[in-house]
C-alpha cells in the first residue's frame, strides 16, 4: 500500500518515519487473527471495492444476517452472493483484476477494519454455496466469493459517528 507516491507524502507530512517502522516490523498483518474473526463475522453490511483491469474502481455494498461473512481459516474469508441488480460489475472486474478490497465499518462500537487481498468466484461448488448461504435466509445465492486475505489493518475510531442499528421489524 505504500507506494513510493504514498511514501514520498508520508516524508513531505512528517509521517514516514512512523510507517517505517511498521515496514520494518514486518508490515501489515496479513493473519486473520480470532478478534478479526469475531469483528467481520458480527457484520451484517460490508462495501466490497474491485477494480477493472485498465484501473477504474468500483464499490458494491454486500449485506445479510450477521455471519454472511465467514472466516474458513487465517487466509480467507468467504461468502455467498447473493441475487440483486444483474450487473455483474464486482465479478467482472474479479475476472479481469483478482484484487479486491473490503472495508467493514461498526457505527455502534465506532470500529472499522480495511481488509485486501485477491478474490476468487466459484458458481460451480453448489455444496460450498449451500454452506455459505446463512440459514434461513431468503435471498438467493448464486455463486461463492472466495477473498484471500493479503492483508488487513484497523483504523482509529476518530471521525466515525456512532450510530445504531433499528432491529427489522
Amino acid at each position: 500500500m505504500f507506494t513510493a507516491a504514498v511514501k514520498a507524502i508520508q516524508f513531505r507530512k512528517g509521517s514516514r518515519a512512523n510507517y517505517q517502522r511498521m515496514e520494518d516490523a514486518g508490515g501489515w498483518r496479513t493473519a486473520i487473527t480470532a478478534d478479526l474473526k469475531a469483528f467481520i463475522e458480527a457484520q451484517n453490511s460490508v462495501f466490497l471495492s474491485t477494480a477493472s483491469a485498465d484501473g477504474q474502481p468500483y464499490i458494491q455494498h454486500r449485506g445479510g444476517p450477521p455471519g454472511f461473512l465467514r472466516v474458513l481459516d487465517e487466509k480467507t474469508i468467504a461468502f455467498a452472493d447473493f441475487g440483486g441488480n444483474r450487473q455483474y460489475i464486482s465479478w467482472g472486474n474479479l475476472t479481469e483484476n483478482p484484487k479486491f478490497f473490503l472495508f467493514l465499518i461498526d457505527y455502534a462500537h465506532r470500529g472499522r477494519i480495511k481488509i485486501w487481498g485477491t478474490a476468487t468466484v466459484n458458481e460451480e461448488d453448489l455444496q460450498l454455496i449451500a454452506k455459505l448461504k446463512p440459514e434461513g435466509y431468503r435471498a438467493r445465492a448464486e455463486r461463492a466469493m472466495l477473498l484471500n486475505v493479503t492483508g488487513w489493518d484497523e483504523n482509529c475510531p476518530q471521525h466515525i459517528p456512532q450510530r445504531f442499528e433499528v432491529p427489522p421489524q
